[in-house]
């Protein structure tokens, strides 16, 4: 009878939908004066008017159709359990198995414009250089290039230059880790600040002279410590010209683990401290050591309103080929780019390396001779045994021409007759000597070349952008531009071999746990951010600036420039040294701590003050309050887990519902536990809310977990076996639980099984000298499978809101869930791996995903959690060759189906044969790889790999378009932030007084379009110094980044959970934070130091699929 009750009360909901929904339709028709005006007759201007209020009638019968469709869906399956609960009260388990929760009561539409996915299918923008068909084209046959060993042969005739005379630009840098061999206040100390110490007095010595300068986090250390009369020495250099700051980010950043929320934050921390304090804006970027090279990088650095960048770590294989095309300068274009909008000049360096043999020109054994540190009597020598010779009268001449065959022969793989030298290494002129060893001889050089008119050469020192300047000047075009017939590439560098088939792609899972730690201090950072700015609007538009002193803004900058650090190319990529990796890890913890306490009081002013709803009473006033912080710019439905110290918990909303929550075990190891209470939460975008625990006796609605343990030897028939008697979008077959949990997914209401096994597999290293290492991945031969004597014990968990599957082998635990909840989170299996290999020895441990996608040799990988790239598996290269970066998402496809792999944390990913995805998940090695560390990897903690599976099935008529730039779907990207930004839970304790009555709070007056994606909300409270008296002048501003998601909408929409529609990229923004007033709308560049003229308040903003594009607000 209850049933019936149910299904009548539903079925009335939809007439009452559908009646409603006709009446607001009719009602907007009626109320739209263009409609009115002219009795009917529409003039010529109106018709678009009309067209589009018929769209909007459209998307409302969409939006009713699917409101009507979902309700339909919720009555059919409290129909179709066949069972009526005994005690009368939901949740309970049906016949079939399933269980059947409280219907949620709030319907959810999709609503996506075609016009939003139209990325995904468009022609793109043609190249000539596209990297997956160099990768195609070449041998990668390693031949011996003679003086030039990985290349080859370089003639040219004298007369050349004598109609235009070849400009040589000698630039002069230093290059400082911080932290890599020695910490980061270990360098700076014995060697960094002698080296700005020395720029200081050696630059002022003569105006001829240059320097480049890229670390920000050192340099602001060192402005620190100097005195008046420094910086202002250090102004004039920069005014001046002969000081210049190359790409300014916090650190010169790592390409191919970094997520892009963390490589445009350290950008922005030290283009925010060159504005205040220098007044300088970075015009070129400087990448000479970070590994492999990144196309996302290249688009942030246009964004940020730079003209030109420099790489150099790229495969040799690709350097040559480059070079015999005179294709090593080029336009760097992203891959969904139609336009050149995205273009940005890019230099390739050529040579081996960046020390000064391999940099002025094809031979290192002449060049060499040409790095004046390494005159006799020094500590550092030449190992080609010809040392160089100080420059002085009797042997100028002969010197001045041995250089110049150099610079000549380097330039005939240039298309412009302007070559780039650069003169340095790392921590190189720190002492005085070196300055006056390189400039002075250097000078005596260049004067004797430049006094012989008939050498045709013009040779001085310079910046980084007086080079490009110069080729953009014989190019005849404007800064930035694309000079004529250079080409266009788009991709990008992965992987870097520098030698033999040494590649390097080890790095890619090195030191797994800090890669890990890494990506939640980012999004802990992104929260405190976007809660700060929001207390200080609403504190400011209460009048209550007091509140929030500068002290907590300086512990929010400190946490910025503990995250920034960790984006250093030696620090995430897990490749410093032991004592400087716990040094990272330190600051890292103790920062993760620091954030968190301080979103309390942010929090306390918005559940004082603002709240989505009426309040209703919650009976007794002793409970415990948990605060739940959504970090996504959408609503959300998901399953919240808390740790509690009782079996007997009751969930209490806001406003007194009590809400199914499921006890489980909180398994320490195979036979201890404590408990965890997990239940379903609706939280408001980028909102708090508040849940009330009770420790009481328990209610329907609290369910506790049935586990099955199955102990080796122990007999126990485990029901695991048959499918998990969940009611979920997934079903998931467990093969024998003596093996691993999983065998196949198969969506709701699809027929097809895809088998999905799950492998786990070992690689060792080669026996020769060769060896894997902290960069280095050189396997000893195909992975073995992993093989232990016992079987492992497995532990299987079922409730009412998820269930798992849990295998505890010796050296990994593996953990299959799944989530009986609507929308993302129980669309996709939850995977995690906890990893301990500290017993091992030069091992790396692997996860392998078969299928029976039928992918072929392609699979995609994401760049910096920005973009998709197109892979392919090359039986031509080594196996390490075909390893890839994976930051966020990997994802196999066929005509039926795709299956995407969304990690929590950057790891080694590859797809050895068609249907295949395998990520290694950590490395412990016992030796270095001459790579210049002197470690191993000896130092693993303990380690939990996070990932979600997700399997979707492609739209009939929608086929794989070869060779196209992959996007992810929009169930894609909500995966992925589900996954990455975690709701955060914040237990309130309760005072001697009780619990203040807090409330939730909903800062968004509607949650944005859902292919939109906030990626900051900033707080810049002191900007400006004043340069004489050095005294703040407070001012405050919200920077507001914003990202549009490209979607590929070919694959299947399921219900999401909440109403999901896109605006055609349009959003509104002063409309946008409820009870705040917006005052400034400026458009901005990305690091904020460029500004155009500001929008009227009530504009709407307009971005591209794609694009990222950031605005100056000021609220009251």
């Amino acid at each position: 009878m209850k049933l019936r009750k149910q299904v009548t009360v539903c079925g009335g909901a939809i007439f009452c939908v559908a009646v409603f929904s006709l009446y607001l339709m009719l009602d907007r028709v009626q109320h739209d004066p263009a409609r009115r005006q002219n009795g009917g007759n529409f003039p010529r201007s109106q018709i678009s008017v009309l067209q589009n209020r018929i769209e909007q009638l459209e998307q409302l019968l969409e939006e009713n159709h699917q409101i009507i469709s979902h309700i339909k869906d919720s009555v059919m399956e409290l129909t179709d359990t066949g069972a009526v609960s005994p005690s009368g009260h939901l949740p309970f388990r049906s016949a079939n198995g399933s269980w059947v929760l409280p219907f949620d009561g709030r319907p959810s539409f999709v609503a996506v414009k075609s016009q939003d996915c139209q990325v995904a299918v468009d022609n793109h923008g043609q190249s000539d250089l596209q990297m997956l068909d160099v990768y195609s084209l070449l041998k990668f046959d390693n031949l011996d290039g003679g003086v030039w060993k990985q290349g080859f042969d370089i003639t040219y005739e004298p007369e050349e230059w004598d109609k235009e005379p070849l400009q040589v630009f000698v630039v002069p840098h230093s290059h400082n880790d911080p932290g890599w061999i020695k910490t980061f206040d270990k360098y700076f100390l014995e060697q960094t600040q002698h080296i700005l110490n020395n720029m200081v007095l050696k630059l002022g010595e003569d105006p001829r002279r240059r320097f480049i300068w890229s670390e920000i986090s050192y340099f602001s250390k060192w402005w620190e410590g100097a005195d008046k009369q420094k910086r202002e020495v250090t102004r004039k250099l920069v005014k001046s010209g002969q000081l210049e700051i190359v790409t300014g980010g916090w650190v010169m950043t790592d390409e191919a683990n970094a997520h892009y929320f963390a490589m445009l934050d350290q950008l922005i921390e030290g283009h925010q401290w060159l504005e205040t304090n220098l007044g300088v804006k970075p015009q070129s970027g400087w990448a000479i050591d970070p590994f492999g090279h990144s196309a996302t990088m290249a688009y942030l650095l246009k964004k940020a309103n730079l003209t030109s960048m420099l790489i150099q770590r790229v495969h040799y294989s690709i350097k040559k080929h480059f070079a015999s095309t005179r294709s090593l300068e080029f336009m760097w274009r992203q891959s969904w780019d139609k336009s050149s909008d995205s273009d940005i000049f890019c230099h390739m360096m050529p040579f081996y390396s960046y020390d000064v043999p391999h940099t002025c020109g094809p031979d290192p054994k002449v060049c060499c001779q040409f790095d004046f540190k390494r005159l006799p009597g020094g500590r550092v020598n030449c190992p080609w045994k010809v040392p160089p010779k100080a420059v002085v009268e009797a042997n100028v001449e002969e010197r001045a021409n041995l250089l110049l065959d150099q610079y000549r022969k380097k330039s005939k793989l240039f298309r412009s007759k302007v070559l780039l030298v650069p003169l340095g290494d790392d921590f190189r002129y720190d002492m005085a000597l070196e300055w006056d060893q390189q400039f002075s001889n250097y000078q005596r050089l260049f004067d004797y070349m430049n006094a012989h008119p008939q050498m045709h050469v013009k040779a001085q020192f310079g910046t980084l952008s007086e080079y490009f300047s110069a080729v953009y000047k014989a190019g005849g075009v404007a800064q930035g531009a694309r000079p004529a017939d250079f080409p266009v590439l788009s991709g990008d560098f992965f992987a870097y071999a520098d030698r033999e088939d040494h590649y390097w792609t080890g790095y890619f899972t090195s030191r797994p746990f800090y890669k890990s730690l890494d990506r939640v201090l980012e999004s802990h950072l992104r929260g405190a951010e976007i809660l700060y700015s929001l207390a200080l609007g609403h504190a400011r538009h209460a009048a209550m600036e007091g509140r929030y002193p500068v002290a907590d803004y300086a512990l929010l900058v400190d946490a910025r420039r503990t995250v920034a650090l960790f984006q250093h190319h030696d620090a995430i990529t897990g490749t410093a040294k032991e004592n400087v990796v716990v040094d990272y890890g330190a600051s890292g913890h103790s920062e993760r701590f620091a954030i968190l306490p301080h979103i309390h009081p942010f929090m306390h002013t918005f559940t004082h003050r603002r709240r989505c709803q009426p309040r209703k009473a919650t009976g007794a006033d002793w409970a415990r309050y948990l605060v739940l912080y959504n970090p996504v710019e959408q609503e959300r439905l998901c399953a919240v887990s808390v740790l509690v110290n009782t079996a007997h918990v009751r969930v209490l909303t806001e406003d007194g519902q009590t809400l199914p929550v499921q006890v489980s075990a909180q398994w320490a190891s195979p036979i201890q536990m404590s408990s965890e209470a997990t239940f379903m939460a609706r939280l408001p975008a980028l909102g708090l809310a508040v849940f009330h625990l009770y420790n009481m006796a328990d209610s329907p609605m609290t369910l506790r977990s049935d586990t099955l343990l199955r102990l080796p030897g122990a007999g126990v028939s485990a029901r695991a076996v048959d499918p998990l008697p969940v009611r979920s979008h997934i079903s998931l077959h467990p093969p024998s639980p003596c093996v691993l949990p999983m065998k196949s997914i198969r969506l709701k209401d699809d027929p097809q099984e895809v088998k999905v096994q799950m492998h786990f597999l070992v690689y060792g290293t080669r026996p020769s000298k060769d060896k894997s290492g902290a960069y280095l991945f050189l396997p000893d031969g195909t992975a073995k499978p992993y093989v232990q004597k016992e079987p492992p014990v497995v532990r299987v968990e079922e409730g009412p809101l998820f269930s798992e599957v849990v295998s505890h082998f010796q050296h990994f635990q593996q953990t299959v869930r799944i989530h009986n909840v609507p929308g993302a989170d129980g669309l996709s299996v939850e995977l995690s791996t906890a990893v301990d290999i500290r017993d091992q020895t030069n091992k790396e441990l692997a996860m392998r995903l078969v299928t029976d996608i039928q992918s072929g040799d392609v699979f995609h990988t994401d760049l910096n959690g920005f973009q998709m790239q197109a892979r392919r598996q090359f039986l031509k290269l080594p196996l390490q060759a075909n390893f890839y970066p994976m930051p966020s998402q990997a994802l196999i496809q066929d005509s039926q189906h795709r299956l995407s792999l969304h990690s929590a944390q950057a790891l080694g990913v590859a797809s050895l044969e068609s249907g295949q995805l395998e990520v290694i998940l950590d490395r412990r090695l016992m030796q270095d790889d001459n790579r210049g560390l002197g470690q191993g990897l000896k130092d693993n903690k303990k380690t939990v790999n996070r990932f979600r599976l997700l399997l979707e099935r492609r739209d009939t008529g929608n086929a794989v378009r070869t060779g196209a730039p992959a996007f992810p779907s929009l169930l894609g990207h909500l995966t992925g932030a589900v996954l990455n930004h975690e709701v955060l839970a914040l237990p309130v304790l309760p005072k001697k007084r009780g619990v203040p009555q807090l409330q939730t709070f909903c800062p968004l007056r509607e949650p944005l379009p859902c292919d939109f994606h906030l990626v900051n909300l900033r707080s810049v409270v002191s900007q400006v110094v004043d340069r004489y008296s050095e005294e703040a002048i407070v001012s405050l501003s919200y920077p507001m980044i914003l990202h549009r998601k490209g979607m590929d909408c070919s694959l299947e929409s399921p219900s999401l959970g909440f109403n999901c529609s896109t605006t055609q990229g349009q959003l509104g923004v002063s409309g946008l934070l409820r009870g705040l007033d917006l005052q400034l709308l400026q458009p901005v560049s990305l690091t904020l130091m460029h500004s155009a003229p500001p929008l009227a308040n009530d504009s709407s903003v307009s971005l591209n699929p794609m694009e990222l594009s950031a605005f100056k607000l000021k609220l009251r």
